[in-house]
C-alpha cells in the first residue's frame, strides 16, 4: 500500500535512506551522507511530498518529490528490492504528475537502468558540486516528444 508520509515514519524512512545511500553510492564517502542526515531528517522530509510503501504496516520504501515533480529520493529497503516496490512508487507519482524529473549518479548503474526502464530520458550531464561526481538529469513526461 502507498500512503503519504507521516512524522511517525521518520525513523524507519531515515534508516532506509542511510543504508540505501551507503550501498547505492559507495563511491561517495559515508561522512557525506552522515553530515546531511539531520538536515534530511528535520527539514527535507517535511518540505517534500513523500510517499511510503508499506506491507503489513512496515515501511519497505519511499519516494520524495520536491518542487514541480522533481524526485529527490527513491529508496527501497535492501530486503525488499527487486519486488516492484520502486516501480509502484514511480507509477504512483506518474499518476499525479504530468512530468517527473530527477538526477542520478552515473556510477549508480542499477538506478540509472531502472529509470531508463521506467521511461526517463537523459536531458543533461553535469558534475554534482557537493560530491564532484558525474550525474544525469533525467525527465519523464506524459508527452512522448519530451
Amino acid at each position: 500500500m502507498i500512503r503519504k508520509f507521516e512524522p511517525k515514519d521518520t525513523t524507519r524512512v531515515m534508516t532506509i535512506w542511510t543504508k540505501g545511500n551507503f550501498k547505492a553510492h559507495n563511491f561517495i564517502e559515508k561522512d557525506y551522507w552522515l553530515e546531511n542526515f539531520n538536515k534530511v531528517k528535520n527539514e527535507y522530509l517535511f518540505e517534500a511530498e513523500t510517499y511510503v510503501y508499506t506491507e503489513r504496516n512496515e515501511i519497505k520504501g519511499f519516494i520524495s518529490l520536491l518542487g514541480d515533480g522533481h524526485i529527490s529520493a527513491l529508496f527501497v529497503s535492501e530486503d525488499s528490492k527487486r519486488r516492484g516496490i520502486g516501480r509502484q512508487l514511480i507509477n504512483h507519482c506518474k499518476q499525479i504528475n504530468d512530468k517527473l524529473t530527477l538526477t542520478v549518479y552515473e556510477k549508480n548503474i542499477n538506478a540509472l537502468l531502472f529509470y531508463v526502464a521506467m521511461g526517463f530520458k537523459n536531458q543533461k550531464i553535469k558534475i554534482n558540486k557537493n560530491t564532484g561526481e558525474k550525474e544525469y538529469e533525467m525527465k519523464w513526461s506524459t508527452l512522448s516528444s519530451t
